[in-house]
């Protein structure tokens, strides 16, 4: 499966990352992808940038030859209503895409109903378009076929986050969870987007883990987004 599109990524600027973005759009360049998207961490990240940050990400250019570049954010989901953590009405026009995801810095792990609704509230959000690694583990419980049903309904992306797969960072429901929303998503006729949740250069457009997951699931090709970047670029215009 070729994946063209790699929109889940950090730069230096998030705190904790190990690259600049320039340093990761040439190395976007050289991987062969048509889209590839930054998303700094949210305000709520220790040591992540200020939202004015965002407000300037226009200056950046956004074609690099034949590839798109699409600046957004990976926002935290806060509360078990599906707030997140930057709601000024100034910053959406800010974004070329908004990724939402639960973080255990930003998010109290609570009940199956509570991560449920918090997942869902965010999902419903018509700002956000991408949920990161909703099965990774920091909503211990929660109800998978009720998100996915819902990311149908809204046409938000759920993300197969290749980096929550890496065995160095001992996620252990990460496996398990991964595969119950590929198997619903596969029952429901619902598209998901592979991510890698780059920090450094090295990791961009690493999906190893996630397409040894999508083969063990024989998980169709064509629900998988990252390989229609035309879609893709579609969806986050709201065309």
């Amino acid at each position: 499966m070729n994946l063209l599109i790699d929109v889940h990524t950090h730069t230096i600027v998030s705190g904790h990352a190990f690259s600049t973005v320039n340093e990761m759009v040439a190395e976007a360049q050289h991987k062969g992808l048509k889209v590839y998207g930054i998303t700094e961490h949210g305000p709520m990240i220790p040591g992540t940038c200020d939202p004015l940050y965002f407000r300037n990400q226009y200056i950046v250019p956004r074609q690099y030859g034949d590839m798109r570049l699409v600046m957004g954010a990976e926002l935290n989901i806060i509360d078990y209503e599906g707030t997140l953590d930057l709601t000024d009405d100034m910053y959406w026009g800010c974004f070329d895409h908004v990724i939402a995801g639960l973080h255990s810095l930003c998010y109290t792990d609570g009940n199956r109903e509570q991560n449920t609704s918090a997942l869902i509230g965010a999902i419903e959000n018509p700002h956000v378009n991408i949920i990161s690694h909703p099965c990774d583990g920091t909503a211990s419980d929660f109800d998978i076929e009720a998100v996915v049903l819902a990311a149908k309904r809204t046409g938000t992306l759920l993300e197969l986050n290749n980096s929550s797969l890496n065995p160095y960072r001992h996620k252990t429901l990460a496996r398990p969870y991964f595969i119950k929303m590929l198997e619903l998503s596969k029952k429901y006729d619902n598209p998901i987007i592979v991510s890698s949740d780059a920090h450094h250069t090295s990791q961009v457009a690493d999906f190893d883990n996630a397409l040894e997951l999508l083969r063990e699931t024989a998980f169709p090709p064509e629900l998988v987004i990252n390989t229609k970047p035309e879609e893709f670029l579609k969806l986050i215009r709201n065309e």
